[in-house]
């Protein structure tokens, strides 16, 4: 029995935290204002209190919707009016009887996950409700429009991710205090119903993204003046931007990526929206200019356009924006040079014109100070980058790709403390890998393959995968990281994404470099790519190899190596490995872990390899090639090769034991003597009738 004393001071408390049932059973609470439960099975205590002021957070439960004992125990006796069963597992028991209910509830949060069936009935019965979050619960039937209408004051309705299908229908009146609707992630069909800015006139808020929508996108979204943001994205919507947009003052996020849409952009929506400051428009089919000549976009801090067909070049009222962080264009049809008032853009941090038809040189000193993302591969830009970036020392990617680029790989590379992803692949870059490079100690991805360089691998080169930044980069501001292609395995990928952090590779491939692979280059044990394939590197490949213990493509094809291939076998996470086309020679390595998988495509083109997956045996005779004094000395120094100094001692020495075991023998056993001497006689006397029968043939004249 609890104290009178208990009781008096447990109606006095506001909060209850970990309240059990017979508790409030016994002390009868009536002032309680919110109660916070764990609740494990399924049985609910019928005695709670039964006043109005009580709010219910009950979490952490897998409990039937509707439960009979939870609609009569916990919701019944009185009138709770916020009820939040968030972050539970809820299901349909379409077995239990339809209850009539005697409250009203304001706000009801069943956000979580489960399978609810369908909608509970006692939803029907509600008058009242101002919130209602059913996120992640498998709710399934049609958009309950019901719902909004039987509840005038309905503020906010969160329907995300609950498989609901079927065409979207509006109440037919207009809800003026309706301000927030999220029906994201469904199987939502047909069109968007074209009186939608007249039945919700209020809404603040409105994500109708990732359904099936189709057709045009309704004019009377323009009478939505009080819209703040805009989500229409991940549909099958058609048809071109509304001009209409411009009336909705107050908008500050529009996002009509993935769609259908056709058009130009409405030159209404960049003036008339002067607080909007995220614009996505990306994968669409919209043409004509980028973007209007005239435009009020002092807020803009994201402008993303690709894979669009826009043409032209980039107009210079985008220099307007004078917040903007990131400007995305790429995939597009632009054709021009590319302007440098881009580079008095101080505040953009993400600049992306990949997949364009760009051409000329980069402008000297060219990009903002403080940009950390550049992106200009796959277009038509050439010359030699000179001082361009030279003053961007907050650079973390670099991507010039796939251009004409020629002369050498600038010095000023090696003061980009931060950079971590290094791509100059496919130009016609030539001179040596600068020294510099060596300075850059974040480094993840580094790709100069296909380009004309000369000269040795640099030893001192640092690449490692999990960079984390040490700074607050525009990635940390929420923007998305834009994809980054790169060769693994044979096969070229794009990445973006966390999934960067955790790659790690060095592609110098199809250059003219020679000289040895370095024994360092066996030090970094946290790469996973390492593609040296079509240079005309000398040597051997170095036993440190056996360290790269990350490696999962390791490409050495297409050079001038030789020796043997070191034992390489506790590379548990080697995918792809060649050394085809070398003068290597041996034996194969062991076909056991991952080197059971390789095939003769690995070992081609060595005349003096073999063993499996070879044909050719290590038994059969065959001539080894030569190997010079240096690279005996590398073998040694690399445990490749025995030392020969020994096997010739080793050799004489068991011979000289052979010669005098059997004079020992023949003077211990006279047999033995007489019948070695005696066949030594004989053989001598069969020598010298041979000789007498058949030397008189090689003189005789014919």
């Amino acid at each position: 029995m609890i104290p009178h004393w208990m009781k008096s001071l447990l109606r006095a408390l506001e909060h209850c935290p970990l309240l059990n049932f017979y508790l409030c059973k016994a002390a009868m609470l009536t002032y309680l204002v919110k109660i916070y439960l764990s609740i494990t099975s399924s049985e609910i205590s019928p005695y709670l209190p039964g006043e109005s002021h009580i709010h219910a957070y009950v979490t952490t439960f897998k409990q039937p919707v509707p439960n009979p004992n939870l609609s009569s125990a916990v919701l019944q006796p009185f009138k709770a009016q916020p009820l939040e069963l968030y972050e539970n597992e809820i299901y349909a028991d379409i077995d239990v009887p339809t209850l009539t209910p005697k409250f009203q509830l304001r706000t009801l949060d069943l956000s979580g996950q489960g399978d609810g069936g369908v909608f509970p009935k006692f939803f029907y019965y509600q008058h009242k409700l101002e919130y209602v979050d059913m996120s992640n619960i498998k709710m399934k039937g049609e958009f309950p429009h019901w719902l909004i209408r039987n509840n005038t004051k309905l503020c906010t309705l969160h329907l995300p991710n609950c498989s609901l299908s079927g065409p979207l229908q509006l109440p037919i009146h207009s809800h003026v205090h309706f301000s927030d609707l999220d029906i994201s992630d469904n199987y939502f069909n047909g069109s968007i119903p074209t009186e939608i800015g007249v039945c919700f006139p209020s809404l603040n808020f409105l994500n109708l993204s990732g359904n099936g929508l189709t057709g045009g996108i309704p004019s009377s979204f323009g009478k939505m003046s009080l819209l703040k943001e805009l989500n229409l994205s991940r549909n099958g919507l058609t048809g071109g931007i509304p001009s209409s947009f411009g009336k909705m003052s107050q908008l500050i996020k529009l996002d009509l990526s993935n769609n259908h849409l056709s058009g130009i952009i409405p030159q209404e929506l960049i003036v008339g929206c002067s607080s909007l400051y995220e614009l996505i428009l990306s994968n669409n089919s919209l043409h004509g200019q980028i973007f209007p000549k005239q435009a009020n976009c002092k807020e803009l801090i994201r402008l993303l356009l690709d894979g669009n067909r826009f043409t032209g070049s980039i107009p210079y009222s985008i220099a307007n924006c004078t917040m903007l962080a990131m400007l995305d264009v790429s995939d597009n049809r632009l054709s021009s040079s590319i302007p440098g008032w881009i580079t008095n853009m101080t505040a953009l941090r993400i600049l992306d014109l990949s997949e364009n038809n760009f051409f000329g040189n980069i402008p000297s000193s060219f990009g903002p100070q403080f940009i950390s993302e550049v992106y200009l591969s796959k277009n038509r830009l050439q010359g030699p980058l000179m001082n361009a970036f030279y003053n961007c020392f907050e650079l973390t990617i670099l991507d010039l790709s796939h251009n004409s680029f020629t002369g050498r790989v600038p010095e000023w590379i090696g003061n980009f403390s931060t950079l971590s992803y290094l791509l100059f692949s496919h130009n016609n870059l030539e001179g040596e890998i600068p020294s510099q490079l060596c300075n850059l100690v974040q480094l993840s991805l580094v790709d100069l393959s296909n380009n004309n360089l000369s000269g040795h691998v640099l030893p001192c080169i640092n690449v490692a995968s999990y960079w984390l930044q040490s700074h607050q980069s525009a990635s940390d501001m929420g923007y998305r990281t834009q994809p980054l292609q790169f060769t693994i395995k044979n096969v070229s990928y794009y990445f973006q994404g966390s999934i960067l952090d955790y790659i790690s590779g060095l592609d110098l491939s199809c250059n003219n470099l020679t000289g040895k692979i370095p024994t360092e280059i066996g030090n970094l044990g946290k790469i996973q790519v390492l593609n040296l394939s079509h240079n005309s590197l000398t040597g051997l490949i170095p036993q440190s190899f056996s360290n790269l213990k990350q490696i999962e493509s390791l490409d050495l094809s297409y050079n001038n190596l030789n020796g043997s291939i070191p034992q390489l076998t506790q590379l548990n996470f080697l995918a792809v490995f060649s050394v085809a086309h070398n003068n290597l020679s041996g034996k194969t390595p062991e076909m056991v872990a991952q080197f059971a998988t390789f095939e003769n495509s690995s070992y081609e083109g060595n005349p003096f390899l073999c063993g499996p997956p070879l044909s050719k045996s290590c038994f059969s005779s065959t001539l080894m090639p030569r190997v010079s004094e240096e690279d005996k000395k590398d073998h040694k120094k690399d445990g490749g090769f025995m030392d020969m100094e020994a096997f010739y001692v080793s050799f004489l020495t068991s011979y000289a034991i052979v010669l005098l075991t059997i004079a020992a023998v023949l003077y211990v056993n006279p047999y033995w003597r007489r019948a070695w001497f005696y066949m030594i006689e004989l053989s001598l006397t069969n020598l010298g009738y041979f000789l007498v029968d058949n030397i008189p043939f090689l003189f005789r004249c014919y």
